[in-house]
């Protein structure tokens, strides 16, 4: 039984990553080293650093697309509130991000965007569940998200996190992902060092 209130992330690792091998990698892109890491580990360590409830829906030959994952992992969690979906190649997700959007108001969608960016993960009410669970082949749940904004029932939710849109398609896609969390420790050393109470003399 899941949480009367919190929805279910559900993480999709079973994709085939065939851009990512096309550009030269090596190893499936979820498996790929970012600062030491697998980029599947630096998705779980949010997830996880959240509270919140969780499936991970990984690779399986009888449902080789995004739609059947999120079917999958739908059907996996079906007495859920709801479900924040969220692709397992967005390493730089924050886990204070994730909250936020199972948090925000309620909303049939809840979409978050960067800079006027749609991102993931997107956040899909109860009543979403009938549809999402028969999805199937490479189609995700854009379809799903435009039906109910044209009803005005989506929600955006504007955020300053940059994992909410930076994923690994290519080998290009983890170089820069490495670089911009570079960056974004360095900033948070920063802000750490300024916060400190200054010596006294």
């Amino acid at each position: 039984m899941y949480s009367s209130i919190l929805p279910v992330v559900i993480v999709l690792a079973a994709g085939r990553g065939e851009r990512f091998a096309a550009s030269g990698g090596k190893v499936h892109k979820l498996n790929a080293l970012l600062a030491g890491r697998r980029v599947l580990d630096h998705v779980l360590d949010a997830v996880r650093a959240t509270g919140l409830p969780h499936h991970v829906v990984h690779p399986d030959a009888q449902r080789p697309g995004m739609g059947d994952s999120i079917a999958a992992g739908v059907r996996a969690t079906a007495d859920a509130p709801g479900w924040l979906i969220l692709p397992a190649d967005l390493p730089l997700i924050l886990s204070e991000t994730l909250r936020a959007i199972a948090l925000a108001p309620a909303s049939v969608v809840t979409v978050p965007r960067y800079l006027g960016q749609r991102g993931h993960p997107v956040r899909f009410a109860a009543e979403c569940g009938q549809a999402l669970a028969i999805l199937e082949g490479n189609q995700g749940a854009a379809h799903i998200v435009k039906a109910q904004e044209a009803i005005n029932s989506v929600a955006f939710l504007d955020t300053d996190d940059l994992g909410t849109v930076t994923d690994i398609d290519t080998l290009d896609d983890l170089r820069r992902a490495e670089l911009l969390l570079v960056q974004r420790q360095q900033s948070q050393a920063r802000t750490r060092r300024n916060s400190l109470p200054s010596a006294r003399s």
